[in-house]
């Protein structure tokens, strides 16, 4: 929704020009479904030759969005930030408002009777609203790092898998994260951690034999050279950062830049090459059967009373 506060918005041709841009780009992605962060935003830009990449132009670009939402030239619902949200807690108006919410939010667990165990770890929270439109689809567990995670947050996730391991399923860490130094050298921190807390962990299915297997799905050096993102300076400030620029040079690249789609779509073949569909379609089908039954003890209540 655009709604003006501001009266007179003082802009150059240029930024003029990049406030149509960013208007077409965000109605390009509402179509879709996806809700853009200002970095994905940026990297649009960058990647389609509007704005170069620095942190210079990442600022600017941050003004120029404050004034277009506050022109009422860009949607204020356009662009979301993932840390500062409100809670509330949740209420109804009445008991058939929530019986209502039930039928909603009613499904069982869809990875049932599955034989493995997926969880996909994100170093970003900026990047989790649009993988969430996967992992709620599929019911698979999202977790965000930001960053390397946690002695707590490892060793919470150990007791989740151990529970998952125990119960002779494999587990399968799907992991997307930047490609730099941090980024890369997660994947072999989060093996490590698994290792250290007793289980038997592997990095890309090179065991076959391990209990988890850490999957490192995005961003790849294949991503780099097929789609070709927005370069950003290698990050020297990382300790062993030596190897990464040994092999890189001072370049890196960070996952935020590729395509919202293209993030869904890497996401949804690794689950759906993992799971058993025909069983996960079952679960779907006996939800729908589930929400009828809960409609009907709706309208049998109402004649009721």
């Amino acid at each position: 929704m655009k709604e003006q506060f501001l009266e007179d918005l003082h802009l150059n041709s240029k930024n003029e020009q990049q406030l149509i841009i960013i208007n077409k780009i965000i109605e390009e992605y509402a179509k879709e479904g996806y809700i853009l962060t200002l970095r994905q935003l940026f990297y649009q830009l960058v990647s389609r030759d509007i704005i170069p990449n620095s942190q210079k132009e990442y600022a600017k670009l941050s003004g120029l969005l404050v004034k277009g939402r506050m022109a009422g030239v860009v949607d204020w619902e356009a662009i979301e930030d993932r840390i500062r949200v409100p809670h509330l807690p949740y209420w109804v108006y009445d008991i058939k408002d929530a019986l209502n919410d039930t039928i909603k939010q009613y499904r069982l667990n869809r990875q049932e009777r599955q034989d493995v165990y997926i969880e996909l770890w994100v170093e970003k929270d900026a990047l989790s609203g649009v993988l969430k439109r996967i992992t709620e689809e599929y019911h698979i567990n999202l977790m965000v790092n930001r960053g390397y995670s946690s002695c707590s947050a490892m060793h919470d996730a150990y007791k989740r898998i151990r529970n998952i391991v125990d119960n002779k399923k494999k587990v399968v860490v799907l992991y997307l994260g930047d490609h730099d130094p941090s980024g890369l050298n997660m994947i072999r921190y989060i093996k490590y951690r698994f290792i250290e807390f007793g289980l038997n962990s592997d990095v890309n299915e090179g065991n076959l034999d391990a209990d988890v297997i850490v999957k490192h799905i995005a961003l790849t050096d294949e991503q780099v050279k097929q789609y070709n993102p927005p370069p950003n300076p290698a990050k020297f400030s990382y300790p062993r950062a030596k190897w990464y620029v040994e092999k890189y040079e001072k370049t890196s690249w960070e996952v935020d830049a590729l395509n919202p789609k293209i993030l869904n779509k890497l996401v949804k073949e690794e689950i759906e090459s993992r799971i058993d569909m025909d069983l996960f379609d079952e679960q779907i089908e006996q939800e729908r059967k589930d929400k009828e039954k809960l409609k009907q003890f709706i309208k049998q209540s109402e004649a009721k009373q």
